[in-house]
């Protein structure tokens, strides 16, 4: 099954009335000056990009801006999960306030998950808010972190659980930054993209399957097929849910698991798609114990996150470990662990499970 062909620019909106806006899709955007068009009037920007990126797409960036902004400047963050922290935070406010950036200034995320989360909260929080533009160069980002608006910084005791929901002005996904990014970090952006099909769509699910090799060796038609899918999904239930009331938790499948993972082993010692995938693995096994979808199913996903090079057993953390690190997971109540289940293909809820049960689950995906 062939992947759609795409029009050079994709379009999805993401509806949520005054703070609605859209996400952009396609090759050459960077340097497309309509892909900046009708962004906040203002006379400074702020570029906040990593060690690996800024080499790679700032220039670029930074030309494209200039043609908008008087002053366009650059702060470039230390790479990786275990700098989604305090003190990196404030390498962005430190380049806001020596830049003598008022609250019109707008900030522009070019990176990962990590770059977008910490420039967005960095946004949410300089003068109690300024606009900000997710610039994602990472699999993982454009088809999931970049949108939305959850922005966050981790602490030692738990992923993500320091930030704000606040929307960007827009996003803008250029294509063309997925050909240098390492095999690892596609795999890893891959696990979002298959999430979305055991809790969304089973259609989804099966263009994956027969596209997977397609999307691992980056063929341009497939990806772009996969980043708009994923991103309508994505919109029509932040529409539905923007501050994860209800339904928006169903996009964290796998993910209670894999924060534990993260946060067990170290931030950065798996990247947090090798920890979904692996969370999803384990959540499938956990609504099958549950009795709401049977072993052929499981296994069918299953052998999908490995065909993306994604690992599917957990390391041994130790299943006290892993529960007493879920406890703290954002959608604990009172105590309670809340897992995301497959009531059954393409629809997911989230509920709690038996400590019990989930011990059975590590024990056989844990070694």
């Amino acid at each position: 099954m062939a992947a759609p062909h795409s029009e050079s620019v994709q379009q999805v909106r993401i509806a949520l009335g005054d703070r609605s806006y859209d996400i952009l899709i396609g090759s050459g955007l960077l340097a497309q000056p309509a892909a900046w068009d009708a962004l906040p009037v203002a006379s400074t920007a702020l570029i906040v990009t990593n060690t690996t990126v800024a080499p790679l797409y700032a220039a670029k960036l930074r030309d494209a801006l200039s043609a908008r902004y008087r002053s366009v400047f650059q702060v470039v963050l230390p790479d990786g999960e275990a700098h989604k922290d305090w003190q990196t935070l404030n390498l962005v406010f430190d380049a806001l306030l020596s830049h003598g950036c008022d609250r019109k200034t707008v900030l522009f995320a070019l990176g990962g998950g990590v770059v977008g989360d910490m420039t967005g909260f960095a946004a949410a929080s300089y003068m109690r808010g300024v606009p900000f533009v997710q610039v994602p160069t990472t699999l993982l980002a454009q088809v999931d972190s970049s949108v939305g608006g959850k922005t966050a910084i981790n602490h030692p005791l738990g992923k993500n659980m320091i930030g704000a929901f606040y929307q960007p002005a827009r996003v803008v996904c250029d294509l063309d930054t997925l050909a240098t990014l390492p095999q690892r970090e596609l795999s890893a952006g891959l696990a979002e993209v298959i999430k979305y099909g055991p809790i969304a769509d089973t259609g989804f699910l099966d263009w994956i399957e027969a596209n997977i090799d397609a999307l691992m060796r980056r063929d341009r038609a497939a990806l772009a097929h996969a980043v708009r899918r994923s991103c309508e999904i994505k919109a029509d239930v932040v529409g539905q849910d923007e501050r994860e009331s209800g339904l928006r938790a169903i996009l964290n499948f796998g993910h209670t698991f894999g924060h534990a993972i993260e946060a067990g082993l170290g931030y950065g010692e798996w990247l947090h798609g090798e920890a979904v995938g692996c969370g999803m693995v384990m959540g499938l096994q956990l609504s099958r114990r549950l009795g709401l979808i049977d072993e052929a199913f499981v296994q069918r996903v299953t052998t999908l996150i490995a065909r993306a090079g994604l690992p599917t057993v957990g390391p041994a953390l130790g299943a006290e470990r892993y529960l007493e690190l879920m406890r703290v997971d954002k959608k604990a109540e009172a105590g309670e662990i809340r897992f995301v289940v497959i009531e059954r293909p393409g629809q997911a809820a989230v509920r709690g499970a038996p400590d019990a049960l989930v011990r059975q689950v590590l024990a056989d995906c844990t070694r």
